[in-house]
């Protein structure tokens, strides 16, 4: 049986929701402390308890939102698995998070906000990028291991999230189109590890 969650945990989930529900109907910066705390029924001190800025409330939002529907990260490179099947894994982690309407339309007011201040998007993407390490660091565990051609595993990780991102991320995000059907992520994802292997594999 499930413990139930402290007051304080439930006040944490209520703004989150709020903040979610208000961003993406608001945008970033229309959206504020009182509305969401209004929103969430609780005070705004209570909001400002749990995130000391709007910033930090949505860069909350986005890595909850990640972690949730992720498992990317919890993918370790293995000695005695093929490269090919453990990397299709991850980019099927990464291919579903992507395909995520909440994260879609999280995105849009993500980067809707960093075109407007681009200073207030480090935050947002310092805490995403943390998420996007579990490519990098199999990645690097393979080239550790003499499975890999030489190579900068940030530079490779980054090439291989832009394959993906070419076809089921940006028109989404920024030409409003729907997210690819599941034909279409499958080859999307075939074709993103036929060129990466082709070019690193030894």
């Amino acid at each position: 049986m499930t413990a139930p969650k402290r007051l304080t945990d439930r006040k944490r989930e209520a703004i989150i929701q709020a903040a979610i529900s208000e961003f993406r109907a608001s945008g970033f910066e229309i959206t504020s402390m009182d509305k969401i705390a209004a929103t969430a029924g609780v005070s705004k001190r209570t909001v400002y308890n749990h995130f000391p800025s709007k910033e930090e409330l949505f860069a909350e939002i986005l890595h909850k939102l990640w972690t949730s529907i992720s498992a990317e990260s919890d993918t370790v490179y293995r000695q005695d698995r093929p490269l090919r099947e453990q990397l299709q894994q991850l980019l099927q982690a990464k291919m579903q998070m992507l395909a995520d309407d909440n994260f879609l339309d999280l995105a849009r007011v993500a980067i809707a906000a960093t075109i407007h201040s681009p200073e207030r998007a480090q935050n947002m993407v310092a805490r995403l990028g943390e998420r996007e390490e579990g490519l990098t660091k199999w990645i690097r565990a393979a080239l550790d291991d003499g499975r890999l051609k030489p190579l900068a595993p940030e530079f490779a990780a980054h090439q291989i999230h832009g394959l993906l991102k070419a076809f089921a991320f940006w028109p989404q995000v920024t030409l409003g189109q729907p997210a690819l059907p599941s034909t279409e992520q499958v080859a999307v994802i075939e074709s993103a590890l036929d060129m990466f292997l082709a070019c690193y594999q030894l």
